[in-house]
């Protein structure tokens, strides 16, 4: 069957059929749906009621007509598919999408990673950038003296990042209201993605250090290890400080 309907998710389906079909004429879902894996779906009229995984889809729809749904559905769709792995993620879609008051739990994905807290991250991120260029602030502290020397360290042959980078990565910054992408290479050496905003100005330069990459981006003192921030693991983008805590 995978090979026949090569791509293809679902290879038959029928929408919203009368509830009698069942009743009266079995033998034309059975033979439809004998042995065949898929996704069901109870209406009441045109309206959604519940929806459903089955390895057997006959053999459910027919429990269906006597257990505790018997009275709360009129019509009812089958969607028959090539392959029963994703089913779980597919019901879970559907039960996110529709909430069908006849189902009792939430859908949830096998293996999916839930953004919003990533998103929220952003946003968080996004709105210090605003505050502080809206005050007209820029971040000094404590680490100012060391950033100064991080930036005017041209004469050190080993760039800042050596010891981090056991392979090309990527870092990015967030500067008023723009996201900035740079690459750390196997050396430590950072150089401006070309597809970052700041390429055109910085094309050509390569800095070896955080900080100094910082300072010519923002044009001002800046912490490099506090405001570059590298992809930890797919989606979590983290300070740079943290890889000097490992």
């Amino acid at each position: 069957m995978k090979s026949k309907y090569k791509g293809q998710l679902v290879f038959q389906y029928v929408d919203k059929i009368s509830r009698q079909l069942l009743e009266k004429y079995r033998e034309i879902i059975r033979d439809i749906a004998r042995g065949k894996h898929g996704i069901y779906a109870l209406y009441k009229d045109e309206k959604i009621y519940y929806v459903g995984l089955a390895s057997n889809l006959r053999q459910r729809l027919r429990h269906h007509l006597r257990d505790r749904h018997m009275k709360t559905w009129n019509k009812f769709s089958i969607y028959l598919t090539t392959s029963s792995e994703n089913l779980k993620d597919l019901e879970s879609l559907f039960l996110r999408i529709f909430k069908p008051i006849g189902n009792n739990k939430v859908g949830k994905f096998l293996k999916a990673k839930n953004l919003k807290r990533s998103i929220n991250a952003k946003i968080r991120e996004l709105q210090v950038v605003e505050r502080k260029t809206l005050m007209g602030e820029y971040i000094v502290g404590e680490h100012s003296k060391r950033c100064y020397q991080e930036q005017n360290s041209g004469g050190n042959k080993i760039a800042v990042l050596a010891r981090y980078s056991k392979k090309k990565f990527r870092i990015r910054m967030i500067y008023k209201g723009k996201i900035y992408i740079a690459h750390v290479r196997k050396d430590g050496i950072i150089s401006f993605d070309a597809n970052s905003a700041a390429f055109i100005r910085l094309k050509g330069k390569l800095f070896k250090s955080p900080s100094g990459a910082g300072k010519a981006l923002t044009e001002r003192t800046c912490d490099g290890w506090r405001r570059w921030k590298y992809e930890r693991s797919p989606g979590e983008w983290v300070l740079l400080d943290e890889l000097r805590k490992k």
